[in-house]
């Protein structure tokens, strides 16, 4: 199944990734061009989006409800983590 048609990744992997926490849930962004090299475009840490190795996430499916669930908490994590 193509990385495209995933919205959330888990990270399982965070050598010398500063912006990235061991088993915490990304958003995914789509970007094949990214896929073809094994890349894949997640919404880290610093609030921006950039380009990691495939490798260091498992990707996850869910469902529209928790979609919307997932992109809430998310939200609500950042705006608590800025205070």
């Amino acid at each position: 199944m193509p990385i495209n048609s995933f919205k959330f990744a888990i990270c399982i992997n965070n050598s010398n990734c500063d912006d990235l926490e061991l088993l915490k849930v990304y958003p995914i962004l789509p970007d094949s061009s990214a896929e073809q090299d094994n890349y894949i475009r997640i919404i880290d840490e610093s609030g921006e989006d950039y380009l990691y190795p495939q490798n260091y996430f498992t990707l996850i499916n869910v469902s529209p409800a928790e979609e919307e669930q997932l992109r809430l908490v998310l939200s609500q994590s950042r705006l608590s983590e800025n205070l």
